[in-house]
């Protein structure tokens, strides 16, 4: 049994424990305490209680939502004030090439584990990450993502991504289910037969990211018709609904506890009180919706509608890097009236729930697997948990069974 020491220990299920330990027994957290308890009989690891060389113990970070599979895209599609627009940019990149390049995939799923993520909800059209996820640490629940608009055979495509789903080694670190799109991209059919095949299953969805996506439901119009019209998939027989995004969805079943509404960023308060009434969670990924040119959301309305919020990075074509650290030091920009706890849980507890991993990870407590990380503080930091807000870097982070040795 190995004992770590930090100045801090962080359990998120829990207040912060000063000049605390935790106890690991084979991969899995046997104990956490404070001083004032005895560690059960072990061997102490590097001591991170030290006045010298402080450090807080905190559970690895949950990036609920983001696309692995473009990493190659990394700084080559330029922020814009549309998302239309920058959408249409980058299919329009994707298609200069015939396949995902992988290398990247690799580099994106190390500098994720490095910046202290264990955990991601993945979006993928084409499982290009199934594999590099597989090899290494991180854990993860791929979404086989489903687009749609004027597909003739809806119940077909979800057979076959359902089929994609079952031939891979799913385990107790990677499981997969399957996910549509968004509102402006996937037909009411094919959304019907989503939702008839995932009603036991977690389902993540852009969701009231844009205006241009509240417009298109409202009216029928304006850029993201065009683009389906440009694309040749616009269905003429589609009729807009004439309602908001969550009431969209909830017509066909879909706004549940296992929804993951991913960004949200033009709800009302209405419709934020509708996804908190039905548990469902936010997946608020900030940097990410500047870059695209949505806005920043209004995470504070988030938090004060009592819906569960987690946190993402998307993918590295709208961000500059997959540092979960980074991503909740914008999330404090955008929530400051929110305590810094709800923050950190944000990116924990609640993300490891929404993805169903949360018998195992997103906190610190007994029985869990011990994915957890230590970061170097300075020795005069009066407020830790604000103090995590303030952005993070790799070089201030390890892994507990890197210290081990």
């Amino acid at each position: 049994m190995k004992i770590h020491r930090a100045a801090w220990i962080l359990p998120i299920s829990a207040p912060p424990i000063r000049k605390g330990w935790v106890a690991i027994d084979e991969g899995r957290i046997a104990a956490v305490g404070g001083s004032e308890e005895e560690p059960p009989p072990g061997t102490d690891a590097i001591d991170g209680s030290r006045e010298s060389s402080p450090s807080v113990i905190l559970p690895g970070l949950v990036n609920a939502h983001t696309h692995i599979e473009l990493s190659w895209m990394r700084g080559k599609v330029a922020p814009d004030r549309s998302m239309p627009a920058w959408t249409s940019r980058l299919m329009g990149l994707r298609r200069t090439v015939s396949a995902d390049p992988v290398a990247p995939v690799y580099e994106a799923i190390s500098s994720a584990r490095d910046s202290g993520t264990c955990l991601v909800g993945d979006i993928t059209n084409t499982l290009a990450s199934e594999e590099p996820l597989r090899g290494s640490p991180l854990s993860a629940l791929l979404f086989r993502e489903l687009i749609g608009f004027s597909g003739t055979d809806p119940a077909g495509a979800v057979r076959r991504a359902m089929g994609d789903c079952a031939a891979l080694p799913v385990s107790d670190r990677l499981q997969c289910s399957i996910a549509p799109h968004a509102p402006y991209s996937v037909s009411p059919e094919l959304f019907t037969a989503i939702a008839a095949a995932t009603h036991r299953t977690v389902v993540s969805v852009h969701l009231g990211e844009s205006p241009e996506e509240v417009e298109f439901l409202r009216c029928g119009g304006g850029a993201w018709r065009e683009l389906l019209e440009g694309l040749g998939v616009w269905n003429p027989g589609w009729q807009a609904p004439g309602c908001g995004p969550v009431a969209y969805l909830s017509g066909f079943g879909l706004v549940t506890e296992k929804l993951l509404a991913v960004h949200a960023v033009q709800l009302t308060d209405t419709e934020l009180a509708t996804l908190a009434s039905a548990g469902s969670t936010i997946v608020t990924c900030p940097r990410s919706n500047v870059w695209t040119g949505v806005g920043m959301p209004p995470a504070d309305r988030f938090y004060s509608a009592g819906v569960r919020v987690a946190v993402g990075t998307d993918s590295l074509a709208s961000v500059d890097d997959l540092n979960m650290f980074s991503e909740i030091a914008a999330l404090r920009q955008a929530a400051v009236q929110v305590p810094a706890a709800a923050i950190l849980e944000s990116a924990t507890r609640i993300g490891a729930e929404a993805l169903g991993f949360g018998r195992d990870l997103g906190t610190i407590e007994p029985g869990k697997r011990a994915e957890l990380i230590a970061v170097r503080i300075p020795r005069d930091v009066q407020d830790v948990e604000e103090y995590l807000l303030s952005g993070v870097q790799p070089a201030a982070v390890r892994w507990l069974e890197d210290s081990e040795t």
